[in-house]
């Protein structure tokens, strides 16, 4: 029995063993557990201020993408505690704009000094403001009419009278303002910066700040110099200028305008003009693909039209700049594939934008529109002085996009109207804030966009 008793004892004394071993083993695995999940929260944090840091860094060198050191990453920052004690690291991949971009990627690997093998990974995205953050933005007084409906933020440097529709805010930098002619006042007399029959004026707010025009930047330069290596260029013609025609297939048709016949046009500045704007003739110069091509820069008029499916900008402008304008022709439907992002046109002209005569009976123009030194107008084609066309109204203008002029921008003659749209509608494409169109301007600083996680446990 006493045999029989010892194998018991023995047996239990094993059992013990066994089950107080596996409760420590159970508990330094847990310890462990919590302890790299502890520094996993942590390298989550110390990834999370490399991003901080070079936003940081942005800030004060926008142009930098080598974090001052003059070649490429990846690069190793200290992560110090309060009392300058090491006890992290990050890692930080930076990968600059393409080109006609202004999109940041920061990749910002983080661990501790505890753990190195558990690491976390954020990757971040930010890009500066283009000047397409609204949906009109001009240097002048402005007149948005009855029957207008604008979905947007609007920014005037002058007054504005809104008799129109707003869901956004209307700004303008003038606390008062002297209103003319140009704005349907007749005398002139002196009104609030935003003032008229529309509204809500909950909505207006003046004065703001002031765009400031001189300081936006249009790099000619630069977009000539990446449409003769990687985009499409053509120099000035010898006939009447370009024609693009964009194709639901993803690409876009060049031609050369040989000959053109005119419209007699009436503008506010009081001038009767010849209006070379009808194609008559014209040359095939080329097919490109938006995918691989996307800026389309000539140093002569150009016509756009189609249907826009992918990135581009089409530029037009005449070097040198400042002794020459050239100006950009609207002569049909410029409609995005689809309004989801994905397709995007920028249409800038050196002096004014130009919608035609012969337009369809609805007419909607896709684009963020910027007319550098001039204004985005159609002319009054039914004024006696310069010839009368029955044909000048169209029912409805549709705009999908952004317009910034510096001088005030007008589509619309008389109450009725006698020339112009009988409606119009601007909506603005809240995917151009930070994504804009290929090589459109931007201005600011930068914003974040977008980031990811990648665990490394």
């Amino acid at each position: 029995m006493r045999g029989s008793a010892s194998v018991f004892v023995l047996l239990f004394g094993v059992v013990t063993s066994v089950f107080i071993g596996g409760v420590v083993m159970l508990a330094t695995t847990q310890y462990d557990y919590m302890k790299r999940n502890s520094a996993s929260e942590q390298a989550l944090a110390i990834a999370e201020a490399g991003v901080h840091y070079y936003r940081w860094h942005l800030a004060h060198s926008p142009q930098d993408y080598t974090d001052g050191t003059g070649h490429t990453g990846p690069y190793m920052h200290d992560y110090k505690d309060p009392q300058g004690g090491v006890i992290g690291k990050y890692s930080l991949v930076i990968t600059p704009p393409d080109a006609g971009s202004t999109i940041v990627t920061i990749s910002s690997t983080g661990y501790t000094e505890q753990y190195t093998g558990v690491k976390r990974t954020i990757t971040a995205r930010f890009g500066v403001p283009s000047l397409a953050r609204y949906s009109f933005l001009t240097n002048a007084n402005s007149w948005y009419g009855s029957g207008l409906t604008v979905h947007g933020r609007v920014l005037s440097n002058g007054g504005i009278r809104q008799d129109g529709i707003n869901d956004s805010i209307i700004q303008s930098a003038k606390t008062t303002y002297t209103c003319g002619s140009e704005t349907g006042c007749s005398p002139t007399r002196t009104r609030p910066g935003v003032w008229g029959a529309g509204g809500p004026n909950t909505l207006w707010e003046f004065p703001v700040p002031a765009a400031d025009f001189d300081a936006i930047s249009v790099d000619f330069s630069t977009m000539k110099a990446d449409a003769q290596t990687r985009g499409v260029y053509f120099g000035a013609s010898s006939y009447g200028g370009y024609h693009v025609v964009f194709k639901t297939d993803g690409t876009a048709d060049v031609y050369e305008v040989r000959t053109t016949s005119a419209y007699r046009g009436y503008d506010a500045e009081g001038t009767c003009t010849n209006l070379y704007q009808r194609i008559g003739t014209q040359t095939f110069r080329g097919n490109y693909s938006l995918s691989t091509k996307h800026i389309f820069f000539f140093e002569d008029t150009v016509w756009i039209d189609g249907t826009v499916n992918g990135q581009a900008s089409v530029v037009a402008a005449k070097f040198p700049i400042d002794s020459n304008n050239e100006d950009i022709w609207i002569n049909g439907n410029i409609q995005y594939l689809a309004k989801n992002g994905a397709h995007q046109l920028g249409i800038i002209a050196q002096r004014n934008i130009y919608f035609a005569k012969d337009l369809p009976a609805v007419f909607e123009i896709d684009a963020a529109m910027l007319a550098q030194k001039g204004k985005i107008i159609r002319h009054n084609y039914n004024y006696g002085a310069c010839g009368v066309y029955s044909n000048a109204v169209r029912s409805q203008l549709i705009i999908y996009g952004s317009l910034i002029s510096n001088q005030k921008s007008y589509w619309n003659w008389g109450t009725t109207p006698s020339s112009g749209f009988t409606t119009r509608d601007v909506t603005y494409d809240n995917h151009l804030y930070l994504i804009p169109p290929p090589y459109f301007p931007a201005s600011g600083d930068y914003e974040f966009i977008s980031w990811s996680e990648d665990n490394h446990l």
